[in-house]
This record gives C-alpha cells, structure tokens and sequence, in this order.
C-alpha cells in the first residue's frame, strides 16, 4: 500500500523539529508542513503552495536550494547533507537534509520530495559517550589544523568504521561532519569581522579559499562574501534592537 503525499503532510504537521515538502518539476512546492509554513515566517500552508523556493528564502539562498533541486530532478539522491538554514528572522539552525525523486507509477520523476532534520541533542547516555567527548573537544581545540579521522580514532581507543558509527549515534553526524560544522560555524563568526575571506578559510581549516568558497556554499546556501554582505547589512539591525532594549 502506497501512502501519498496528501496523507504524509498531515503527519509531518506534528513534527516541529523537521521541515517536510514536496515540489513538482518546476520547483513549485505542491506540498510542505507547517513546520515550514512558519520558519518562513507565514501563517498559512497556502502562502507556500505554487511557490518556488527564489520566491519564499533570500535570493541568493533560494538560487542554491533551486540547483540542488535541479540535481534530484536528475535522478541524484541527497542523503544526511548538513546545511545551515537561515530564515526570515535571520536565526541560523543546523540541520540534516534529504532529498529524493518523486517517481509515478511509471518509473517518470514528476518532481522532489524532502525532509530536513534539526539536529538534537547529543546522547549523553550512550556508553562511549565520554570517549567520544573527549574526541570532540580536540576537534574543537584544534578544527583549524590537519585533523585526520583515524587519529580520532585512535585517541577514543576505536577503530575508524567504529568511531563513524559512534559518532552518528550519539551526535548523528560522522566526524567529518562534525568537523566540517565546526569550521562553518567559526567561519561565520570570523566573517562580521575584517579578515579577508582567504584568512578566514585557512584559519578554518580549509586547504585554499577554494575549497572554503564551496564547502561554506554547500552547507550555508551562499558563498563566504555573501553571508557577510548579508551578516553586515543585519548589524544595524540588531544595533537598533539593543538600543530600545
């Protein structure tokens, strides 16, 4: 028995941690949960439905998720891509994405169904809970420098398949990932200020500003000189609102 979209929406509805929708093949949104409708800040379902992703998320983030689109049209699968999302209200929220062809009975893709995930909490019940801290806090010490995955390994004690399947159980993401997130995270903290993006990417970790340039778009929808132009142009804002408070 097949469970259409219709009866998924509703279900999804319920879930304030995880963003649900559907698209056709131009990109229009058939379908999204409330989850969505109000991270855009909107009130209703039908201010979403028959839009596009460049008409509801800032410009040059609508530009990014519309090409990742595109490529599930393809037939390519997204699975567990960590991205920054930002809305409206200018909140950035980590989260983990996937995206998948909507096929007809036919076997035709007809459009591109999704989820993003908030990342939760660590397990801190988890038996290698302790080991595995202790790993993340060299990463945190150290994400700026050659970090290699089978030295974490060996500082938790485990072998490198067992540190991945650890890490994704107690912090649900592998440790290039949480390593990847770290650098983003202080990448975009660098970027209120002065350094030049090259600094910023080899501070970071990153091996040139390159390779910087297209993991932070990757993850955060936008190059490194946009989030600032666009971190710069909300300073004001936030200015005022200290102020009257």
């Amino acid at each position: 028995m097949k469970i259409s979209a219709d009866e998924l929406e509703p279900l999804f509805d319920a879930l304030p941690d995880v963003v649900f929708f559907v698209k056709d093949t131009e990109g229009r949104y058939t379908h999204a949960n409330l989850t969505l409708v109000r991270r855009l800040g909107l009130k209703h379902r039908s201010d979403v439905i028959g839009k596009d992703v460049t008409e509801l998320f800032p410009t040059i983030m609508g530009g990014s998720y519309a090409a990742q689109d595109r490529r599930v049209l393809t037939g390519e699968l997204i699975e567990n891509q960590l991205e920054v999302h930002i809305f409206n209200n200018r909140t950035p929220g980590w989260c983990l994405t996937c995206k998948r062809p909507l096929l007809s009975s036919r076997g035709e893709i007809r459009g591109v169904i999704g989820i993003s995930r908030d990342l939760g909490f660590p397990d801190g019940k988890h038996p290698t809970y302790e080991r595995l801290r202790r790993v993340l806090a060299h990463m945190q010490e150290h994400y700026g420098e050659g970090v290699r995955i089978p030295t974490l390994a060996q500082m938790a004690g485990l072998s490198v398949a067992q540190l991945e399947r650890h890490f994704r159980r107690v912090f649900q993401l592998t440790p290039q990932q949480v390593l990847t997130k770290l650098r983003i995270e202080a990448a975009m903290r660098l970027l209120s200020g002065d350094d030049s993006v090259a600094a910023i990417g080899m501070a970071c970790g990153f091996v040139d500003q390159s390779a910087f340039a297209r993991q932070f778009k990757a993850t955060v929808g936008m190059t490194p000189s946009d989030y600032r132009g666009m971190a710069q142009r909300a300073q004001p804002v936030v200015a005022q609102r200290a102020a009257v408070s």
